[in-house]
C-alpha cells in the first residue's frame, strides 16, 4: 500500500488516475440513472425537486471533472512517455502531486452528499443562484474543483515540458504519434483555460465565505461576468476532453487497418486549429443574455468554422480505413462507431451555432441531446476504444473479446436510444433541469424510451466490469505486441519495466516500431550505449500536501479558520521540505540496465 501512496512512476500514477476516474464514472452513471428514473413517467414522485437538482449538479460535475478528465489523464500518463521514447515524465514529483490533488478534490466534492447537502446550482454553478440561494454544497463545489483543478494544471505543465524536452533522438514533432500530439495540444489548452475558471471560483468563494460582492447586483457586481469566466474555460474544456480522444481513434483506426494514417500532417494541423478556435467560441453558450448582434454573429461564425478542421479529421479516418485490412476487434468497433456518432453531435452543434435558431433550442432537451452525443458519443466511445486497445499494456492481459462485443452493442444501442429521442423532446418543448412534466404534452413516451436506453448503457458498463474481473482471474499474460502495433509503447516488454527503455531508442520515422518490424528487426535501434539508469525517489510528500489542502478546505467551508490555517500550513511545510531537498540535490535511485536497483 505504501508503494502506491509514495510512487512517482508515471505508469502507476496513470493506473491510479484510471481506477479513480472509473470509480467516479460509476458514481456519475448512478446519478444519471436516478435522473432518468425520475423522468421515466410524467408527474413522477421518485425524487423531490431539491434532490433532483443535487443529482443534476453532481452528475455533470462528476462526469466532466472527475471521470472523463482523469480517465484521459490516466492514458496520457501511461503512454506519452512510452510513445516518445522517454523513461519518465519531466517532473515525477509534480505528477504525483497532481494526482493526489485531483483525488482529494473529488472526495471533498462528494462528501457534500453526507455533510450539509450536495450543490444544487447546476454543473455550471450560475450566480446569483450559487452565491445567494444555495447551501453549503456550493462551498464543497468551489473548493473541491479548486483543489482538483490545481492538480490538472500541474499535469498539463508536466506533459508540455515532457513532450518538448524528453523526446527520444529522432522523435521530431512531425514523427510523434497522434495521441501524443493531441495530448500535447490538450495540455496547452488546460494551461490557458483553467486560470479563468480558477479566478471565477475564487470570486464565488470570496462572495460566499468572506462576504464580498463580485456577483451581487445590488452591491455593484455583475453575474454575467461569472458566465464569461466559466465558459472561457467551459468550451475549451470540450476540446480538452475530445482532442485526446481524436488521438485514440487515430491510433486504433491505423493499427486495425494495417495502414499508416492518411494525411498525418493535415491531422496535426487540424488539431492545432481546433485548439486555437476553441478559445473563440465560448459565448455561443450565451446568445440569449443580450450581448448584441455583432457579438452573436462573431461567435456564431467562429463556431461554424470549428467544424472545418473537425471534418478534416473525419475524412482522414475514413481514408485510412479505405483499402485497409480492417480487423473488427472490440477496440475498433468502438472506434468505428465513434465516427458517425460524433458527426451527429457535431451537426447539431452547427445548428446551435446559429444565434436566431439557438433562441429556440436554448435550455431545451435538444441541447442536452447535443452535448451528450459529443461527450458520451465522443469521449465515452473513444475511451472504451482506448481501454480495449491499451489494456494489455496497462494491466498485462487482453480483455475478453466476446464480453467486449456485448459491452459494445449494449452501450451503443443504449446511447442512441437515450439521446436521439431527446432532440425531439427538446423541439416538442421539454426544458432542461425540470424534475417533472405533466401528462398530455406528448413527452411521456420519449422519456420512457430515453430511460430504457440509459438502462441498456448501464448493462453494457456492468458487462465491462465483469470483463475486467474475468480477465484478471482467467486470461493469460498478454504478448508485448498483441495487436501488431505501430508505435513505441508496443516495443517494450509486458509487464513494462520501471525504466521503460533499457536504452533510449533512436527513432527513424513516423510509426517507429512499425518501421523496425518491416525491416525484419524486432528490437529498437539504441541511441546510447548500455549504462546505469537513474530513476527518481518515491515520496510521501505529495499525498501529505494534498491531505493538508483537503483539511484546509474543510476548515474554510465550516468557517473554522484555525483548522484551515493548520491544513494549508501542512501543505506549505511540505513544500518547504521539498524545496530544501531540491536545493541539496535531487535524490535518484540508480538502476542497472538489467532493471535491478544497484
Amino acid at each position: 500500500m505504501l508503494e502506491w501512496l509514495t510512487t512517482v512512476d508515471h505508469k502507476k500514477i496513470g493506473k491510479m488516475y484510471f481506477i479513480a476516474g472509473g470509480f467516479f464514472f460509476l458514481i456519475g452513471g448512478l446519478e444519471s440513472i436516478l435522473i432518468r428514473i425520475q423522468l421515466m413517467y410524467p408527474e413522477n414522485t421518485f425524487l423531490a425537486g431539491s434532490t433532483y437538482n443535487e443529482l443534476v449538479t453532481m452528475h455533470g460535475t462528476t462526469m466532466i471533472f472527475l471521470a472523463a478528465m482523469p480517465l484521459i489523464l490516466g492514458l496520457m500518463n501511461m503512454f506519452i512517455p512510452l510513445q516518445i521514447g522517454a523513461r519518465d515524465v519531466a517532473f515525477p514529483f509534480i505528477n504525483s502531486l497532481g494526482f493526489w490533488l485531483f483525488l482529494f478534490g473529488g472526495i471533498l466534492l462528494n462528501l457534500s452528499w453526507f455533510i450539509g447537502g450536495a450543490p444544487t446550482a447546476g454543473w455550471t454553478s450560475y450566480v446569483p443562484l450559487a452565491t445567494e440561494y444555495s447551501g453549503t454544497g456550493i462551498d464543497f463545489y468551489v473548493l473541491g474543483l479548486q483543489i482538483s483543478g490545481a492538480g490538472t494544471l500541474m499535469g498539463a505543465i508536466n506533459f508540455l515540458v515532457t513532450v518538448i524536452n524528453m523526446r527520444a533522438p529522432g522523435m521530431t514533432f512531425m514523427r510523434m504519434p497522434l495521441f501524443t500530439w493531441t495530448s500535447f495540444i490538450t495540455s496547452a489548452l488546460i494551461l490557458f483555460a483553467f486560470p479563468p475558471l480558477t479566478a471565477g471560483l475564487f470570486l464565488i468563494m470570496f462572495d460566499r465565505i468572506f462576504g464580498s460582492l463580485f456577483f451581487n447586483v445590488a452591491g455593484g457586481g455583475n453575474p454575467i461576468i461569472w458566465q464569461h469566466l466559466f465558459w472561457i474555460f467551459g468550451h475549451p474544456e470540450v476540446y480538452i476532453l475530445i482532442l485526446p480522444c481524436f488521438g485514440i481513434i487515430s491510433e486504433v483506426v491505423s493499427t486495425f487497418s494495417k495502414k499508416r494514417l492518411f494525411g498525418y500532417a493535415s491531422l496535426v494541423f487540424a488539431s492545432i486549429l481546433i485548439g486555437f478556435l476553441g478559445f473563440l467560441v465560448w459565448a455561443h453558450h450565451m446568445f440569449t443574455v443580450g450581448m448584441g448582434p455583432f457579438a452573436n454573429t462573431f461567435f456564431g461564425l467562429a463556431t461554424m468554422a470549428i467544424a472545418v478542421p473537425t471534418g478534416i479529421k473525419i475524412f482522414n479516418w475514413l481514408f485510412t480505413l479505405w483499402g485497409g485490412r480492417i480487423q473488427f476487434t472490440t477496440a475498433n468497433l468502438f472506434a468505428l462507431s465513434f465516427i458517425p456518432t460524433f458527426v451527429m453531435g457535431g451537426v447539431t452543434g452547427v445548428m446551435l451555432s446559429v444565434p436566431s435558431a439557438d433562441y429556440q433550442y436554448h435550455d431545451s432537451y435538444f441541447v442536452v441531446a447535443h452535448f451528450h452525443y459529443v461527450i458520451v458519443g465522443g469521449v465515452a466511445l473513444s475511451l472504451f476504444a482506448g481501454v480495449y486497445y491499451w489494456w494489455p499494456k496497462m494491466f498485462n492481459r487482453k480483455l475478453n473479446e466476446k464480453l467486449g462485443r456485448w459491452n459494445f452493442w449494449l452501450f451503443l444501442i443504449g446511447l442512441h436510444l437515450t439521446f436521439f429521442i431527446q432532440h425531439f423532446l427538446g423541439l416538442w418543448g421539454m426544458p432542461r433541469r425540470y424534475f417533472s412534466y405533466m401528462e398530455g404534452y406528448n413527452l411521456a413516451w420519449g422519456n420512457f424510451i430515453s430511460t430504457i436506453g440509459a438502462l441498456l448503457m448501464t448493462a453494457g458498463t456492468i458487462i465491462f466490469i465483469i470483463n475486467v474481473i474475468y480477465t484478471a482471474l482467467r486470461e493469460p499474460v498478454a504478448d508485448a505486441d498483441p495487436w501488431d502495433g505501430r508505435t513505441l509503447e508496443w516495443s517494450v516488454p509486458t509487464p513494462i519495466p520501471e525504466y521503460n527503455f533499457a536504452q533510449t531508442p533512436k527513432v527513424r520515422g513516423l510509426d517507429a516500431w512499425w518501421i523496425e518490424k518491416r525491416e525484419g528487426r524486432h528490437q529498437l535501434v539504441p541511441a546510447e550505449p548500455p549504462g546505469k539508469i537513474h530513476m527518481p525517489d518515491p515520496s510521501i510528500l505529495p499525498f501529505i500536501m494534498s491531505l493538508g489542502a483537503f483539511i484546509g478546505s474543510m476548515g474554510l467551508i465550516f468557517h473554522q479558520f484555525v483548522v484551515a490555517t493548520a491544513g494549508f500550513g501542512i501543505t506549505l511545510f511540505c513544500m518547504l521540505i521539498r524545496s530544501v531537498k531540491e536545493y541539496r540535490g535531487y535524490y535518484i535511485q540508480p538502476v542497472s540496465d538489467s532493471g535491478m536497483k544497484s
